[in-house]
């Protein structure tokens, strides 16, 4: 079964106009979005058997995919209330 991964602009689709500026004019939000994504590249292959991680490995990457959205969403918030 292929397991989907979980793109930023999936996630918050009403921020997805946001998400392409705030990667063009924000360094900060564009290295935080570059982390996401290769975590979350990685989760992927990962649960779809294409490289195999250790249980504790897979976890620990997902709790960093985890905290990184919540940084990434903490901006993509302030970005629109401002």
């Amino acid at each position: 079964m292929q397991v989907e991964h979980h793109p930023l602009s999936v996630e918050f689709p009403e921020f997805k106009n946001a998400i392409h500026e705030l990667k063009l004019g924000n360094a900060h939000f564009s290295k935080l979005f570059d982390e996401y994504d290769d975590t979350d590249k990685a989760i992927n292959r990962a649960e779809n058997g294409v490289e195999h991680l250790a249980d504790v490995a897979l976890e620990s990457l997902k709790k960093v995919r985890i905290t990184l959205k919540d940084q990434l969403f903490q901006i993509l918030q302030s970005t629109a209330n401002a």
